[in-house]
């Protein structure tokens, strides 16, 4: 799969660096069904018990996985939501805005970067529970964060819902909803 080059600022300029097969490549990153590149780095070898997690969870989980995520401008992160909490850390790149839809409809924005004296934050948590989507800020850009998931994640715990379902969830957030899905 061939990608094309991307450009990184460096001050007030941009130079090309380096391109996003070489990134997906060093990596090893897979296509993630919601969209961009991921490969999980760790999943703890010790596990918690069904009957430890509740309800909402139906077999063990392992204490906590961890993956790189790899997004570019030219897409984004679809809508989705996942019972546990995730933690996003930032690594390299643009800057990623990522939209967080509670449980009650309340739809909320953060900027996950370095640039702290301009509001961004290098890490940010997502309740469980809430629907969630990432986009790349700057155009002709990557992001590359990492995900950290406890309990661990399972693609058990992981829900894609279509436009058409989330927009009947909430109904008021439609335009952000019909931005940030797939299908």
């Amino acid at each position: 799969m061939t990608h094309r080059a991307i450009d990184k600022p460096v001050g007030n300029t941009i130079r090309m660096t380096e391109s996003i097969d070489k990134i997906i490549s060093a990596l090893e990153l897979e296509p993630h069904p919601e969209g961009g590149y991921y490969k999980e780095t760790y999943r703890s070898l010790g596990e918690i018990k069904e009957e430890s997690l509740g309800q909402v969870y139906k077999g063990k989980r392992n204490y906590a996985t961890c993956i790189y995520f790899l997004l570019m401008s030219d897409n984004f992160s679809a809508l989705h939501r996942i019972k546990q909490d995730e933690i996003w850390h930032f690594y390299d790149g643009s800057p990623i805005k990522l939209h967080v839809i509670s449980e009650l409809g309340n739809h909320t924005v953060h900027i996950i970067g370095r640039d702290l004296h301009n509001g961004e934050t290098p890490q940010f948590i997502v309740p469980g529970g809430c629907w969630f989507a990432a986009e790349v800020i700057n155009k002709n850009a990557y992001s590359l964060v990492g995900c950290t998931v406890s309990p661990g994640f399972s693609f058990e715990d992981f829900e894609l819902k279509t436009r058409k379902e989330l927009v009947s969830l909430f109904p008021d957030k439609e335009e952000i909803i019909s931005k940030l899905t797939h299908h």
